[in-house]
């Protein structure tokens, strides 16, 4: 990648091009531009389809950075100005995500395949929740696993119809919403790098839950939750974990262990 490179994509001169860290699964760069401009630029193969994403993210009114132009394997957003996490901050993330979660569609899943770096994600369309979690999000690991975790949790997937609400409204989720993926700014608070689909909304609150603990103005933002919420976290948070164990290694597979145990499996 050359601001020469980027010049022609956008159609005007760069003065400046940044590999900034961060990014699984695309390059990402600062642009300045000649004109004083900055924008931020993501490079990879599965650019065109997180423009998607955040394109349906800013119809629901959910805090995400602006798309500014797309073309090829190039994604230009705009840039956002970080500054250090405060309440207001956290309240306005839990109002955008309440925001985010009311919008639904018509069943569970997505229209497009994603991937969390080498890893493929499905998300083919499902009528009832429990197939969908179990056939799009567990299943597809036990074929990668070894020990006693694929009977595990083909033992939790086969339990989801009694464990799991067959019909919760199909929420518009970020899909990886760990503190990551959340960027605060002085005035502003964003969700970044989303990995789309619809689903059960507790899915992105227990995401957010597993690495962290979201302050109290967090929750005050959101608003209410279903009062056995909690009975659910560890299932929906074993997809993360599974996720980290296969590209991350060994590491994880305590708290694999743990999440399973939780759910009683």
């Amino acid at each position: 990648m050359t601001p020469e490179t980027v010049s022609k994509a956008i159609g005007a001169p760069v003065r400046g091009l940044t590999r900034l860290q961060g990014g699984d699964l695309s390059e990402v760069f600062r642009v300045d531009m000649a004109d004083g401009r900055r924008m931020a630029l993501k490079h990879g193969a599965h650019v065109a389809t997180e423009a998607r994403m955040l394109n349906a993210m800013t119809l629901a009114g959910a805090p995400v950075p602006e798309v500014l132009h797309q073309t090829g394997r190039m994604l230009f957003l705009e840039w956002l100005d970080e500054a250090p996490a405060s309440d207001a901050g956290w309240r306005a993330l839990g109002e955008g995500l309440r925001l985010l979660h009311d919008t639904t569609g018509p069943d569970y899943g997505w229209p497009e395949a994603h991937a969390f770096g080498p890893l493929p994600l499905r998300n083919d369309p499902a009528d009832r929740w429990p197939e969908f979690w179990a056939g799009a999000r567990l299943r597809p690991f036990v074929p990668l696993l070894s020990g006693a975790l694929p009977s595990r949790i083909e033992a939790l997937a086969a339990a989801l119809p009694e464990r799991l609400p067959t019909h919760p409204a199909p929420a518009l989720l970020h899909g990886d919403l760990w503190s990551g993926n959340a960027l605060f700014g002085a005035l502003r608070t964003w969700m970044i790098d989303p990995a789309c689909y619809h689903g059960d909304a507790e899915v992105d609150l227990a995401m957010l839950e597993l690495f962290t603990a979201p302050p109290a103005a967090f929750r005050q933002g959101y608003g209410a939750t279903a009062p056995d919420r909690i009975s659910r976290r560890a299932i929906y948070q074993l997809f993360p974990a599974l996720v980290h164990l296969h590209l991350f290694g060994g590491g994880y597979a305590g708290l694999v262990d743990r999440l399973l145990t939780e759910t009683g499996h």
